[in-house]
């Protein structure tokens, strides 16, 4: 619920990161305090907006606490502030952060007595029905929860597992009360074969999918989203800062020709979508998580001026981003590489600021997709649609990986 009328928000509907630390302060629940159904609603705070999921008829926040982040396995602040604004979607899987952060999300809900107050999604890495329920009960043991609200196949690729045997066992999974909802989350170069072949199938509740402003004009997509919202798919969009992985810093923050950071401004132009539910968001800081809810509460939209900026900084930056198209650059070299995911470890790398992680999943590639020295890049350089520049990045991932 918002509250529309609370005296911290200015008259033209717009509230500020201060507005946001006068009104919710500081978490400052540390360790193994327990914090209280109460202590959680002791003061009235604006709620995130929220939309209809889509089929499943539940409103979701517009804003999703993103899991890949490092929690507190005891109890997280983050999370803690995140549920006194409404945000109360935790977007979770069962490999993010190396497996630990399912029992952190568990261990914060135990400690808050919140289970009910909470919308947990969770996902599975194993993609065949059989080894995906197996998965699934290990991320109900991980949650300590008997029933998950959302569960999807994660990064899915191969458009062969939406088969009548995923639809039989989802079904049966919801029956038996384990999960609420299906559904899959997508962001390589199939995205729209995905979401297509999802619109003609009733049994699939919700999408995640890689959406972003540098991608608002792609005719495909858009015809895409549009026939998945028409089957009343629930969209939520994640991958939505349409980072660059590049050698200088290219534009940390949005050039302020408004009142909005860029990656602020980001959230604002998805969420003007209707089409869209709601935006997973990577959110590792209380500062972050604030500059997001601010954004989240404020009704107003972005200016012309606003969007004409956001328009040039994604013209400036287009040759530094990715759009994980492996099927054009990858088609034009025999070796078993993978560029998509070698640049997106890059920019967790150089934009998340995670480089372990960046080197650790890396490391998990096959051997023979680890081997970018011996590589000639040339050829899928000159494939790329967008003048990536895939012979320096890739010379670069290898010394930062394998160095």
């Amino acid at each position: 619920m918002s509250h529309d009328k609370d005296k911290s928000a200015s008259a033209d509907n717009t509230i500020s990161r201060r507005d946001l630390l006068k009104l919710g302060g500081a978490a400052t629940v540390l360790g193994a305090t327990t914090l209280s159904s109460n202590e959680l609603e002791a003061a009235p705070l604006p709620q995130v907006p929220r939309r209809v999921l889509g089929k499943t008829n539940q409103k979701v926040p517009i804003l999703l606490f993103g899991g890949a982040v490092a929690l507190d396995p005891v109890f997280d602040p983050k999370l803690a502030e995140a549920l006194r604004f409404g945000v109360n979607y935790i977007d979770a899987a069962d490999c993010y952060t190396g497996g630990k952060c399912e029992p952190a999300v568990a261990s914060f809900h135990k400690k808050a007595k919140a289970r009910d107050k909470l919308w947990i999604t969770s996902k599975s890495d194993e993609h065949d029905p059989a080894s995906f329920e197996k998965r699934l009960q290990q991320s109900l043991d991980r949650l300590s929860t008997s029933k998950i609200d959302l569960y999807y196949l994660h990064a899915l690729k191969d458009a062969a597992y939406l088969n009548k045997q995923m639809e039989k066992r989802a079904a049966r999974l919801k029956k038996a009360g384990k999960i609420r909802y299906f559904g899959f989350s997508c962001h390589a170069d199939n995205v729209v074969e995905l979401m297509n072949k999802a619109a003609k199938m009733p049994w699939i509740d919700s999408i995640m999918f890689r959406y972003n402003f540098r991608r608002y004009g792609d005719k495909e997509l858009n015809k895409a989203i549009d026939a998945c919202a028409k089957a009343n798919i629930g969209l939520i969009a994640m991958k939505t800062q349409g980072s660059e992985a590049s050698f200088a810093k290219a534009w940390k923050r949005f050039h302020k020709s408004g009142k909005w950071t860029k990656h602020q401004a980001v959230l604002k132009a998805v969420w003007a979508d209707k089409r869209i539910s709601a935006v997973v968001s990577h959110m590792d800081t209380l500062e972050k998580l604030r500059e997001n809810i601010a954004a989240a509460l404020d009704k107003s939209k972005l200016t012309r001026r606003e969007l004409e900026e956001l328009h040039r900084y994604a013209a400036a930056t287009r040759s530094l981003a990715c759009d994980g198209c492996d099927h054009i650059c990858g088609a034009t070299i025999d070796e078993k590489v993978q560029i998509a995911d070698t640049m997106r470890y890059l920019m967790y790398h150089d934009v998340y600021g995670e480089p372990e992680r960046a080197k650790s999943l890396f490391n998990a590639l096959p051997t023979a997709a680890q081997n970018l020295a011996a590589v000639d890049f040339a050829p899928a350089q000159k494939a790329c649609p967008h003048g990536v520049n895939l012979q320096a990045h890739m010379a670069r991932a290898n010394d930062l990986f394998r160095g």
